[in-house]
């Protein structure tokens, strides 16, 4: 794996650290999860042979701290973080998103909001579940995640959070486990467990509550590639990317694994990737 370049760029609120290789157009990978700017190395270096590939840690994640370690999260402000990054790295011309989980809400609402700055952005299952019919269920399955994390801690809160994601009648999710993981992938998850409570806490009730601009990503449907997870269907992210797809009359484009195919699969999720991005 080739080291990366590393950098800070100092944001409202918070400094960002964000990672470069490579040379070209501008790929800007944001990271879904706890997963921070190692969730792509497993991608990284392949992308980058015909990419500035750069991606970073989001606030308040691993190596970005924030200045206010209580300040509320907003999927507006995370955008126009990578709206900086988009400006420091590639300015004045549009560059290529790519966006995981949470990290896929992010880019589409930098695609919302800077439209003039993007070529193209991959959305990999944002988990943008106000737009399903059934937003008011998956509002009462947030409610009893904090409601679990406050009464019992994040252990029981994390298991909450992960049976309600999974399709119904699917084996259960053991949270943290890292046995089926690639070695890469697996020595990355207790530094990611660490910032657990900071994203289930801070980040998941805020990013599912997020109601996109429907209406403008249609408009913009050209420029947007809609993604899910081969093994994820039926599951809550992958119904939220798919119902958008269909509402835009799109194709879904089904990538190898399910919601976390970045990490089991990375060769064949890289090479798709790259495929979509240059289609």
């Amino acid at each position: 794996m080739t080291e990366p370049v590393t950098g800070r760029l100092r944001v409202d609120g918070a400094t960002l650290h964000y990672e470069m290789r490579g040379s070209g157009p501008l790929l800007l990978l944001i990271p879904g999860g706890t997963g921070g700017a190692a969730s792509f190395d497993g991608i990284a270096d392949d992308l980058a042979a015909d990419h500035t590939v750069a991606s970073y840690d989001p606030r308040g994640m691993s190596r970005s701290a924030l200045d206010d370690a209580e300040a509320a999260q907003r999927v507006a402000q995370h955008a126009d973080d990578a709206f900086r990054l988009l400006e420091l790295l590639s300015p004045r011309v549009p560059a290529r998103v790519a966006g995981c989980s949470s990290g896929a809400v992010v880019a589409l609402h930098l695609l919302i909001a800077h439209p003039e700055r993007i070529e193209r952005v991959v959305a990999h299952e944002p988990p943008v579940v106000e737009v399903l019919p059934d937003a008011a269920e998956h509002r009462a399955l947030l409610a009893r995640v904090q409601d679990t994390f406050r009464r019992e801690g994040l252990m029981p809160a994390a298991a909450e959070f992960a049976a309600g994601l999974r399709r119904p009648g699917s084996d259960p999710v053991v949270v943290g486990a890292a046995a089926e993981l690639p070695p890469q992938a697996a020595a990355r998850v207790e530094r990611t467990m660490a910032d657990m409570p900071y994203f289930l806490g801070r980040i998941v009730p805020s990013f599912m509550a997020y109601v996109p601009d429907v209406d403008r990503l249609a408009a913009l449907s050209e420029r947007l590639v809609l993604a899910g997870g081969e093994d994820s269907r039926g599951e809550l992210p992958y119904r939220a990317v798919a119902f958008l797809a269909e509402r835009f009359g799109g194709e879904l484009v089904h990538f190898p694994g399910g919601h976390t195919g970045l990490s089991t699969h990375p060769a064949e999720f890289g090479a798709l990737l790259r495929k979509v991005l240059s289609a």
